[in-house]
């Protein structure tokens, strides 16, 4: 399965390459989040190779989907996760398609072209980058620990998102190595996985940032949950990723909203 789902990845790499690197047409879907040819373009093309090796599966993509439904058996695209990034020449953006049965992730792929690194996992088969088997960071203690974030869209719309950024970093600042953020959330994720990042979190993502990535995480022996510690879901409002040891000490800075 994963091996079909990277095969149809790779396929957009030469436009997503090319758009890169090229000047862009954007387009504003709101005051801060931005869409170009390229994001339209690479989830049509995933969306008709999906569809004919995945029949069974609805396929939800950011560009093309109105209203966020979560269905029994279901592909959630993201084709430029990092648009802004994608946009500006900032290396940090990627594709990623995750699928979903039975509110479960059973297999992912997040590609960066600019990197060519391809994040993969397939339910019960670990995690790997570009075919190497990949695990979180065994960082035990959270005051040594690199934190990522990102600022939602909500930032400007809704004012208790914004307070909650301010609010969790504040928290966190102090009681961390440091706090980064790359503009994309299935990177972020994937870099937990892979140990660069000891944890992650975010507010009020859609569904398609996070499909692959939740998977990546779990068969890299890390550890997802929602901001009570509870089970992750993708109508959550809140993600805490991280590589399971600090989970706990991580929650305790988190603000329950």
């Amino acid at each position: 399965m994963t091996t079909k789902l990277i095969n149809i990845v790779m396929e957009c790499r030469e436009l997503f390459l090319k758009g890169y690197h090229a000047d862009k047409n954007v387009q504003y879907k709101c005051t801060v989040d931005l869409v170009t040819e390229y994001d339209v373009a690479i989830e049509k093309r995933l969306n008709k190779s999906l569809q004919e090796t995945f029949p069974d599966f609805e396929i939800i993509g950011e560009e093309s989907t109105k209203k966020i439904t979560y269905p029994k058996k279901a592909i959630y695209i993201d084709p430029i996760d990092g648009t802004t990034n994608f946009i500006h020449g900032l290396p940090f953006c990627a594709i990623s398609v995750g699928m979903w049965e039975d509110g479960k992730p059973i297999a992912g792929v997040v590609y960066n072209p600019v990197l060519d690194e391809c994040f993969s996992a397939e339910q019960g088969k670990g995690a790997f980058l570009n075919g190497k088997q990949i695990f979180v960071s065994k960082e035990h203690d959270l005051q040594q620990s690199l934190i990522a974030t990102g600022f939602p869209y909500t930032k400007v719309t809704k004012g208790e998102d914004y307070e909650w950024v301010l609010l969790t970093i504040a928290n966190l600042l102090p009681a961390t190595r440091d706090i980064r953020r790359t503009g994309s959330a299935s990177i972020d994720l994937c870099y937990v996985a892979c140990g660069k990042f000891e944890a992650y979190y975010e507010c009020n993502l859609k569904p398609w940032d996070v499909a692959a990535g939740v998977l990546i995480i779990k068969e890299a022996h890390g550890k997802i949950s929602n901001e009570e510690g509870k089970e992750y879901r993708l109508d959550n409002h809140i993600i805490l990723s991280s590589n399971g040891s600090v989970h706990d000490a991580l929650l305790k800075h988190i603000e329950v909203k």
